[in-house]
This record gives structure tokens, C-alpha cells and sequence, in this order.
């Protein structure tokens, strides 16, 4: 069982109104279903956000280094009172409590990776965030998980989620029951 300790926002990480952000969920280490699961309770439990819906898993062939086993993904939506900066901090410190070690290789295996695709209509390039993600509507195993939830929702400078997704070969990028086609 994972423990999740509630690290409450300072009041710089904080905004008075609430913000709709899409958040990608993906393991292919440590049982990937049970990391996904308990990622996702503590993302229920975040203070600050309210978690809105989650997408069925997919299975999805790795990016990166070779040898690697299939990745498990998923995208939910939280509605947050955080800044985009304190929703990317609260993120990291979940991972860091679910037991995420980063990885050797730049895209290698990891228990849980949550990355902060979108915070609302937001466009921001710092060294510490880019939103939206520079690289999520190269991703079919991010765009179908958030088809199945958000397929109208707008994504800054690349378009709508549903035509994002349709423009996917998705090849690579199964439901979860459908594992042993990839």
C-alpha cells in the first residue's frame, strides 16, 4: 500500500479561481496497473484540485531507449486552485511519494510518470514548465486517453483534442484489454 502525505500550497502557489488542467499518467514498471491506481487515488486526495473524470488505460509501445516493456497510460482532468507552477511541484512530489525514481536515459522505463499537459488556456515556456506540453499532440498514447474525456477541449497553438487524436496512426496505442496486440 502507498501512504501519500498531503503537502498543503503555499499562498504564492495558489489562485482564487479554479482551472481546468489535463494531466498524462503512464508506467511500464512495478505493475503498471497498480501504479496508474494509486496515482490516481492520491490525485483524488490532491489538495487544491478536485479530479474531474479518468480515462480507460491503454497499453502503448515505449518511446525511447529499446528493450523496454509496454507502457500503461491514461489521461484525467482536475479542476486546481493551484498555479500552473504549484500543480507541476504538487505532481512531482506524488511521483516522488509513489516511488518514482527517475530514470537512467532521457524517455527510459519508470513506476509513474504525471506530466501536466494543459492549465486551462494557459501558454508559458520557462525553464521549469511549457505549457501546453511540447510534445503531447505527437503522442497517440496521451491524445486517446484524453479523446475519451475532453475530446472538445482546446489545446493552445495545436488544436482540438478529438482532431488531434484522429490525425494519430495510433498503431502502437491499445485499450488495455487489448494488450497482446501490440
Amino acid at each position: 500500500m502507498v501512504v501519500v502525505t498531503v503537502v498543503r500550497p503555499t499562498v504564492a502557489e495558489q489562485s482564487l479561481d479554479w482551472c481546468r488542467a489535463l494531466i498524462a499518467l503512464g508506467s511500464n514498471l512495478d505493475d503498471p496497473p497498480a501504479q496508474i491506481a494509486a496515482a490516481v487515488a492520491a490525485l483524488k486526495h490532491l489538495e487544491g484540485c478536485r479530479l474531474i473524470a479518468v480515462a480507460p488505460n491503454y497499453w502503448s509501445a515505449p518511446w525511447g531507449p529499446p528493450g523496454q516493456p509496454v507502457y500503461m497510460n491514461t489521461a484525467a482532468i482536475l479542476e486546481t486552485q493551484l498555479s500552473p507552477n504549484g500543480l507541476l511541484r504538487a505532481l512531482l512530489n506524488l511521483e516522488r511519494q509513489l516511488g518514482k525514481v527517475p530514470p537512467v536515459e532521457r524517455f527510459g522505463p519508470r513506476s509513474i510518470d504525471l506530466d501536466l499537459l494543459t492549465y486551462g488556456e494557459v501558454v508559458l515556456d520557462t525553464p521549469e514548465l511549457t505549457l501546453p506540453h511540447p510534445r503531447l499532440h505527437e503522442r497517440a498514447f496521451v491524445l486517446y486517453p484524453l479523446r475519451d474525456i475532453a475530446p472538445g477541449d482546446w489545446i493552445p497553438g495545436r488544436g482540438r483534442v478529438l482532431d488531434l487524436a484522429a490525425a494519430m496512426d495510433g498503431s502502437e496505442t491499445v485499450l488495455s484489454g487489448d494488450r497482446a496486440t501490440l
